[in-house]
């Protein structure tokens, strides 16, 4: 009796095989808490973000990160649960409901000295035959190797001092904090005597995110090829009589037999007149031989997103007015990328491409006055990119190790004051560049964005969809 009673203590501990111990230094075996990838951000990793929050801090402080929550899509069916960016940086953690408190200096939590705290749910074995498997308390010291585990529900906020804090930090973007915790709500209602700043840990995360360690572009490498291998064989597979949906899902095909977990962002598959809707999501146009199709799509790969745009006709030839455009387009991107160096302003990619164009169609007559250019061309050229799409960042001068997408365009709708025969013309070229402390490398640049490369792409038989 007493071997048995040791062996069932220790049961919910002994999350390894020796077959998986090269899995990381913990020696856990991933299957049993439903970890199948073992190319994730480390521990490691997600330590030394959290470290260099506290950093960060002033003196004598506490901050709160809340987690993504659900959201329900309709009646009895959520949406897909997607981690708020930020806590899953610090964490690692994929759950909803859940909380990361730091302090600055270590506390006292029933008898234990920490720096950070994350409650999170229990484990539910009804709830998990339902939905998966989830980490838990122990998994969760066990996995994303944090000072202490709790359960969420169980947590009361006496069980910390918070009087003692000079300053208390509040990251909630999405508004959760109510709902996940009587923080606001109970007789201990810390907002009654402190004034809780709720903007500061946002700076912080925005300063830190801005540069990508190089475990962090591992993962971003890794989207952005698979979002150029869909990009290629979209080129070879368009046909006409093709539907935009179905250029969508050949991209989206990629994207998952390659191992990303979802789009990044809706998929912008536009022809003709929808090349010309900046963030057009339809996708439902049948495409006829003469028209451009503008493709907007980044995968998701562990978080990371990629964000490319490439411009091609249906039919797999440009004609002379949309080779026009499309040069100027790209003439703008070339020169644009070629400005971003470490120490030059974040909105200098914008000036250029924006002079370039307004020249360029000044040259070609559609436009007069360069104070006319933002009727084709209303959008910023560049944001940042990582685990979002419009990602976090300073939007001070370039720094090393940043990516951000450089993408102008010219976008000129049907009954725009010009000749007809530029109508409905919309192209944007988009990529994805490394800043470095040399020349800028573009990550996307193995997908063509010569015209005459193009073409010659768009006339190779595919190889994912040989059968479409």
């Amino acid at each position: 009796m007493r071997y048995q009673l040791i062996l069932f203590f220790f049961i919910p501990f002994v999350l390894y095989s020796q077959e998986d111990k090269e899995f990381s230094p913990l020696k856990v075996n991933p299957d049993i808490l439903g970890i199948y990838d073992n190319d994730l951000l480390s521990k490691e990793f997600h330590l030394d973000r959290r470290k260099s929050v506290r950093a960060l801090m002033s003196a004598n402080s506490m901050v709160i990160f809340h987690s993504g929550k659900l959201k329900n899509r309709s009646n009895d069916v959520d949406y897909e649960f997607h981690q708020d960016p930020d806590f899953y940086y610090l964490t690692g953690l994929n759950e909803p409901n859940s909380m990361l408190i730091m302090f600055k200096n270590p506390v006292g939590f029933f008898g234990d000295s920490i720096h950070e705290l994350l409650l999170l749910k229990k484990r539910n074995a009804n709830q998990e035959t339902w939905v998966g498997k989830k980490l838990g308390v122990d998994g969760a010291e066990l996995i994303l190797g944090v000072d202490k585990a709790f359960s969420i529900d169980d947590f009361g906020w006496d069980s910390i001092d918070c009087f003692q804090f000079d300053s208390i930090f509040l990251h909630d973007p999405q508004e959760s904090a109510q709902d996940n915790l009587d923080f606001f709500n109970s007789d201990y209602a810390m907002y009654e005597f402190y004034d809780i700043n709720f903007s500061e840990a946002k700076k912080w995360m925005s300063q830190l995110r801005e540069i990508k360690t190089d475990e962090e572009m591992v993962l971003m490498r890794k989207t952005i090829s698979i979002t150029c291998d869909a990009q290629k064989e979209l080129m070879k597979v368009l046909k006409p009589g093709m539907k935009e949906y179905q250029a969508e899902a050949v991209v989206e095909a990629v994207f998952k037999i390659n191992g990303a977990e979802y789009p990044g962002y809706p998929s912008i598959v536009g022809a003709a007149e929808n090349s010309c809707i900046l963030h057009y999501t339809t996708n439902r146009k049948t495409m006829k031989g003469n028209h451009l199709l503008l493709s907007d799509v980044g995968a998701e790969y562990h978080g990371y997103t990629a964000d490319v745009t490439r411009t091609i006709p249906v039919d797999g030839v440009y004609s002379k007015e949309e080779k026009l455009i499309y040069n100027l387009v790209l003439e703008a991107q070339n020169k644009a990328i070629e400005a971003c160096r470490v120490g030059n302003p974040f909105y200098i990619t914008n000036t250029i491409a924006t002079t370039v164009i307004s020249q360029g169609l000044q040259d070609l007559g559609i436009i007069k006055s360069p104070f006319e250019i933002r009727k084709y061309f209303m959008h910023g050229t560049s944001h940042y990119l990582g685990l979002d799409v419009h990602d976090a960042g300073t939007f001070g001068e370039f720094q090393a190790n940043t990516v951000i997408t450089v993408e102008p365009g010219i976008y000129i709708k049907e009954g725009s004051p010009c000749d007809p025969k530029w109508w409905n013309i919309g192209i944007r070229i988009e990529d994805d560049i490394l800043i470095t402390e040399g020349d800028p490398e573009n990550l996307s640049g193995c997908i063509p964005r010569e015209i005459d490369e193009i073409e010659k792409l768009m006339k190779e038989e595919p190889q994912i969809f040989k059968d479409f």
